[in-house]
C-alpha cells in the first residue's frame, strides 16, 4: 500500500518500522513540531521524526491541521490507500477522514471500548486492571468511537508500571497494525462496531493526578503510582512542602488507631497508614528542593518520627 503515517512519540516508532519492513510505502510522515525539552529547553525533534529521517522519508510538522490547505493539497496529491495514526496527538479533521479509500487506521493502547482518550495505558493500570491490550480501529469524528479492526490482549503484571508497559504494547501494536493492513487487503477483516454502553474514558493526565489522598486504600494509591510513571508520578506534602513518592509498595495491615497519613516505622521499614486499615511502604522519596533518597536517609535528615503525618 501507499500510506501516510501520522505519529509523534516513541510509542509510534515500532509501527513505522514494522510497516516499512512489511513492504509498504510510507510516502509522508506527519508529526508534531519540535518541542523544548529539559531545564535548558533544548528544541528537540519527536522520535517519529528522527525515525523517518533515518529512513529518508519526508516529514512535515504542522502546528495545526484542521484548516491547513497546504497539508491537504499534499495528501490529496499523494492519494494514499490509508492514513495510519499512532499517538499523533491531534484531532483528525473531516477532510482527512474522507481522503483515503481504506480510511484513517488508528492504533489505540487499550481494549476498546474501554479507556478511550489520551492516556489509555496509564489509566488502565491506575484503575487496577489486570489485562489490557491494543486495538486497531477506523477513526471517525468521535473520540475513539470508530469501528474496531483487530485486538490483542495481554496480562498486566501486578507490579508493572506504565513505563514498563509502553514499549511492550508498542511492539505488539506494530505487529497488529501490519496484520490489519494485510487483512484489509485480503478482505478477511470485517470492521466491528463498538459497544458504546461499555465505554470508559482515559483523559489526559494532569499534575493534579499525582496528588495522593491517604484516605484511599493502599491498593488504590499503589495502582495510581504505577499508572502515572514516569509522569505525573505520585506526591503528597509534609510540613507544607511537596514530597514526591518515587518508590512505594503495599505494606501490612495498619493499626486501627493510626489515622490515614500517619508514619509508622517497623524495624528498618517505614509505612504510611491508608484507608481501609492498609499501609504503603515508602522506599524512596524526594522532598521539594532536595535530592532523591532512601526513606531511612530522609527520615534521619528530616528529623521525623513515628506519628508524623503526611498530606
Amino acid at each position: 500500500m501507499k500510506l501516510v503515517f501520522c505519529g509523534t512519540p516513541a510509542f509510534a516508532v515500532p509501527t513505522l518500522h514494522a510497516v516499512l519492513d512489511a513492504g509498504h510505502e510510507i510516502a509522508l510522515v506527519v508529526s508534531q513540531p519540535d518541542r523544548p525539552v529539559g531545564r535548558a529547553a533544548v528544541l528537540t525533534p519527536p522520535p517519529v521524526k528522527l525515525a523517518a529521517m533515518e529512513k529518508k522519508i519526508r516529514v512535515v510538522q504542522p502546528e495545526k491541521i484542521k484548516n491547513n490547505l497546504a497539508l491537504r493539497a499534499e495528501l490529496e496529491a499523494i492519494a494514499p490507500d490509508a492514513i495510519l495514526i499512532v499517538a499523533y496527538g491531534r484531532i483528525v479533521p473531516a477532510w482527512m477522514l474522507a481522503l483515503a479509500p481504506l480510511g484513517n487506521i488508528n492504533l489505540h493502547g487499550s481494549l476498546l471500548p474501554k479507556y478511550r482518550g489520551a492516556a489509555p495505558i496509564q489509566w488502565a493500570i491506575a484503575r487496577g486492571e489486570t489485562v489490557t491490550g491494543v486495538t486497531t480501529m477506523r477513526i471517525d469524528e468521535g473520540l475513539d468511537t470508530g469501528d474496531m479492526l483487530l485486538q490483542r490482549e495481554i496480562s498486566i503484571p501486578p507490579d508493572a508500571t506504565a513505563a514498563d508497559l509502553f514499549p511492550i504494547l508498542a511492539e505488539i501494536g506494530a505487529g497488529v497494525m501490519v496484520e490489519t493492513l494485510a487483512g484489509l487487503t485480503s478482505g478477511t477483516i470485517q470492521p466491528q462496531a463498538q459497544d458504546h454502553a461499555a465505554s470508559s474514558l482515559a483523559p489526559m493526565l494532569t499534575r493534579e493526578d499525582a496528588r495522593v489522598d491517604f484516605a484511599w486504600p493502599a491498593a488504590t494509591i499503589y495502582n495510581r503510582w504505577r499508572g502515572f510513571q514516569p509522569w505525573p508520578g505520585a506526591s503528597t506534602s509534609i510540613d507544607g512542602k511537596k514530597l514526591t513518592l518515587h518508590e512505594i509498595r503495599p505494606g501490612p495491615p495498619a493499626d486501627p488507631k493510626d489515622a490515614p497519613g500517619t508514619l509508622v516505622t517497623i524495624d528498618t521499614h517505614c509505612y504510611v497508614s491508608c484507608g481501609d486499615q492498609s499501609t504503603l511502604e515508602l522506599i524512596e522519596v524526594q522532598l521539594e528542593g532536595r535530592k532523591r533518597m532512601a526513606i531511612r536517609e530522609f527520615l534521619r535528615g528530616a528529623g521525623l518520627h513515628d506519628g508524623a503525618r503526611l498530606g
